[in-house]
């Protein structure tokens, strides 16, 4: 799920996977690693973000009220 989302970033954006391994200061096969089992840390996502210019927003959402945590 947030492989999909990355690459779509990385789409718009116009960049590749190896230039954001680059950037993060992480190798090409370990990037591509995490893409394919898509296993990303809260953390990585967030250093992810602030590399393509962009927020990372995570939420727990109640279903009865919408309230967001």
């Amino acid at each position: 799920m947030m492989s999909e989302k990355i690459r779509l970033v990385l789409a718009k954006k116009d960049k590749s996977k190896a230039w954001l391994a680059d950037q993060l200061g992480w190798s090409t096969s370990n990037l591509y690693n995490k893409f394919k089992r898509d296993n990303f840390s809260e953390k990585e996502l967030v250093e992810i973000a602030k590399v393509l210019d962009c927020k990372f927003e995570a939420n727990f959402v109640l279903n009865d009220s919408g309230e967001k945590f």
